[in-house]
């Protein structure tokens, strides 16, 4: 039953070198920066997108993800879900309008599987870049790299999916879209959706708590991702996989690495998701097919390079 989540909202993302950083996100990915706080954060956003910033790069001693937000509908589905929130068990911080630049209250908890996330329903925003919200253009000129249209989702490693299934299930509503199950009848990933995409954030069964496997971006077709190929041939990026497309959501994908070591993706098509579809299931057995449609085999730096 949907309580009130709408979407993906950001995700704050650590950097080990901020210029390096920003020029990767900007130049390559396409993303527009939009302001810096006092503590030297950046704020990026997609083009598409109407909130201020989705992305905020933190430079640290070491890389990963700090927590990924999740916007709701109004303030009082938020006051709502934080009730239900320590009901479920999971200890809450409040976090200050204005930490968040132009963004307010924000409610953080621990999933089980050691995720940082946060709820908020309140962000400034500026509107789509570059082309507004009245009589808009096609798409905005000016834009560079990649050309990213939104971020999209997280993919995360950790333990306890069972319980953090339950946790975004019964007190965020949001839907199980997909999942990998093993001999066992043991569910080893889980793609989760509070909306009709395919996911708005995944996890994969891991031993060791909140770890980070990436960040998604999301792109039209097909051939801008063989253009983001391009320009990571073009730019000496790190690349892990791809182009191919994935058995799991049926998306069209490439996979690389920021400077920092940070995994990104940019994606074209994939699946929709109503409330009344039942979840898609791959057996572990198929999970070559299911991650990589086209040649069937697992990357071993795929499974195993986590932040």
């Amino acid at each position: 039953m949907k309580k009130g989540v709408m979407r993906p909202g950001h995700v704050q993302i650590r950097v080990l070198d901020m210029d390096e950083a920003v020029k990767h996100y900007v130049d390559l990915l396409g993303l527009i920066e939009m302001d810096r706080d006092d503590q030297g954060r950046v704020y990026l956003k997609a083009w598409t997108e109407v909130d201020k910033f989705s992305v905020v790069l933190r430079e640290a001693d070491v890389a990963g993800m700090d927590f990924m937000g999740f916007k709701c509908l109004n303030e009082e589905v938020v006051d709502t879900l934080r009730a239900e929130l320590i009901e479920f068990g999971c200890e809450v911080e409040d976090i200050p309008a204005g930490e968040l630049k132009d963004c307010g209250h924000r409610v953080r908890f621990v999933a089980p599987t050691g995720h940082a996330f946060e709820l908020f329903a309140t962000k400034q925003q500026t509107g789509k870049w570059g082309v507004g919200n009245r009589n808009p253009e096609a798409w905005p000129r000016g834009l560079q790299g990649m050309q990213a249209n939104r971020f999209d989702h997280c993919l995360l490693y950790g333990p306890n999916l069972d319980r953090t299934l339950e946790l975004f299930r019964d007190v965020l509503g949001f839907d199980l879209a997909e999942q990998v199950v093993a001999p066992d009848g043991k569910r080893v990933a889980q793609f989760l959706t509070a909306s009709m995409k395919a996911h708005d954030v995944a996890f994969i069964d891991h031993p060791e708590p909140g770890k980070f496997h990436h960040a998604s971006f999301f792109l039209e077709t097909w051939n801008d991702v063989l253009k983001a190929a391009d320009l990571i041939s073009m730019t000496n990026t790190s690349i892990d996989i791809g182009p191919t497309r994935h058995g799991l959501t049926h998306g069209q994908t490439i996979y690389f690495f920021d400077p920092s070591g940070n995994r990104n993706e940019v994606f074209a098509g994939g699946d929709y998701h109503y409330p009344d579809h039942e979840p898609v299931t791959w057996d572990a057995s198929e999970l070559g097919k299911a991650i990589f449609y086209h040649d069937r085999q697992l990357n071993e730096r795929f499974l195993t390079v986590l932040t």
